[in-house]
Formats: C-alpha cells, sequence, structure tokens
C-alpha cells in the first residue's frame, strides 16, 4: 500500500519508531502508559526548558476514550486544556502537539469515562510532529462564533489541522464527522495565548465521508486562523479505486492535498492542464 502525503511524497516510519495503538506512529515513542476509567489522574512533568513541545497521544483498544488534557504552568494557572471524545480509540486515536514555552510544565491527563473504559497515553517531548509548510500556509481566518467546515476524498487517511491566533485566547470546538451529524471525535480546546500556544492535531480518517468541522465558540472579537490539509493520502485503498470517479458524499469535489484547506469551500485545486491533482 503506497501512502502519501499532501505533496504526494512517501511517508513511513523511521526506522525502530515504536508503534502505539492506531495508525498514528509518534516519531520517537515512549511507553504508553495505561489510565484507568472513572476519574483516573496521571500527570508527566517538565523542568527543562529545552522541552519547547510536547506530543500527546491516547489510544484505547477499540473502546470510546473520553478524557481531560490540561497543560499546567506553576501554580494555579492552566494556560491550556482540552476535553477530547473519541467514539473508537483504536480506529481515531486522538494525537495533538502542545507547546509548553517557560518551565516548568507538567501535562495532566484525566480519564473521564466508565471506569470500564481505560486507554492508553503516550507522550513524546524529544522530537514531536509538526506541521507542514503547506498547512501553516493554508491558513484562513474564522471569526468569533463562526463556523467552517472541510469535506475530504475517501482516499484521504489522515488530516492535520493547525489552531492559532494573534495572541488573543483561543476557544474552538473540532469536530470530526462520518456522515450526517455522526460525530467520530470531539475537541474542545482552550488556549489563553493562541499565537505563544498553538495547536496541531492529526485526525484519522479511514473510510469515505469525513468533514471536519471548526467552530470558533469566542466572541467575535477573538477570531483565530485555522489550516487543515490532508496528511497521508492512500491510493490504494481498495482494488480498482479510481479517486478521481467514487462516489463523495454530498457531491463537492473535496479535499485531497494541494488546494488545502483554505478558501473556496475546501475544494480541490487543478493543475496547469486542467486536471484534478489525482488525475
Amino acid at each position: 500500500m503506497q501512502i502519501y502525503d499532501a505533496q504526494q511524497r512517501a511517508v513511513s516510519a523511521p526506522p525502530g519508531a515504536a508503534r502505539v495503538s492506531g495508525s498514528v506512529v509518534p516519531t520517537n515513542a515512549e511507553p504508553s502508559i495505561l489510565v484507568q476509567g472513572g476519574g483516573t489522574l496521571r500527570t508527566w512533568s517538565y523542568r527543562s526548558p529545552a522541552v519547547e513541545r510536547v506530543q500527546v497521544i491516547l489510544s484505547t483498544e477499540g473502546r470510546p476514550l473520553e478524557a481531560d488534557v490540561e497543560l499546567y504552568n506553576g501554580p494555579d494557572n492552566t494556560p491550556c486544556k482540552m476535553r477530547v471524545q473519541v467514539e473508537d480509540g483504536q480506529l481515531r486515536p486522538f494525537c495533538c502537539v502542545i507547546e509548553t514555552p517557560r518551565y516548568p510544565n507538567t501535562v495532566a491527563i484525566r480519564n473521564v469515562g466508565p471506569s470500564v473504559f481505560p486507554f492508553a497515553a503516550t507522550l513524546v517531548a524529544d522530537t514531536v510532529d509538526s506541521p507542514t509548510a503547506e498547512c501553516i500556509a493554508s491558513a484562513e481566518t474564522i471569526q468569533g462564533g463562526a463556523l467552517r467546515t472541510y469535506p475530504f476524498h475517501p482516499a484521504v487517511e489522515s488530516v492535520q489541522v493547525f489552531l492559532r491566533s494573534d495572541g488573543r485566547p483561543l476557544n474552538a470546538r473540532i469536530e470530526l464527522l462520518q456522515g450526517p451529524n455522526n460525530n467520530k471525535q470531539v475537541i474542545e480546546l482552550y488556549s489563553e495565548d493562541g499565537l505563544e500556544r498553538p495547536c496541531f492535531f492529526i485526525l484519522e480518517t479511514p473510510g469515505p465521508g469525513h468533514v471536519v468541522r471548526i467552530n470558533n465558540n469566542a466572541p467575535m472579537a477573538f477570531p483565530m486562523s485555522a489550516g487543515v490539509v490532508p496528511r497521508s493520502i492512500n491510493y490504494d485503498m481498495s482494488p480498482g479505486a479510481n479517486p478521481g470517479t467514487d462516489v463523495v458524499l454530498g457531491g463537492d469535489v473535496v479535499i485531497g492535498g494541494g488546494g488545502g484547506g483554505g478558501g473556496g469551500g475546501g475544494r480541490a485545486s487543478a493543475s496547469s492542464d486542467g486536471r484534478s491533482w489525482w488525475e
């Protein structure tokens, strides 16, 4: 199976990289820690000023996942926090990168699901994933109270989402849908400074009909920018599959790379000779 990123270059895990549940593979994964349900809290503290960002990966064995992820920067200071809900933590593990400027920093993860739904937590602090240049360049402004949707082609296996602001707080809701109002993953995010502490997410999108929906929950005076583009594309998703002719829910020409997640309502771009990127 051949997998390509947004620039249609091969993507593969580095030699020796550990694999966690699901298809998200961090560059240098640490051993996973099991977090039991029913309100169990686990913390990871980083006192070194060299740790500038941390990658968090949460996964299950196929059960639902519900967690609170918070960043502590000193006593009684929580500059970043999020509530995560995932329907299937194995098929769609949660993956995000949190900025950690100014030490000491502590990442706290609480399993707020039932006691019968534990999950595995992995944190990487040395070498983490980052948004591509295309993802950053495709960012578009979402005004306070506004909603944007980004449909994707079935060949897209994962999507990268990068949220930031001009220094004002971030208060957003990210939803991954497959079908009408069928939430597969929901992230409610708050960051006190979207310029110093932007957030980067990797969303797994197996199967057709996926749509990323981003809602700026902040007032109109607090806009934010969002970059949403494919991260990996599978051209051999099924025997005889043709990404240019497969049926797409809603009938739109959807994002598959090149065109990014910017303006145009998420429509794909065409090459210089008039063909779409996959032709």
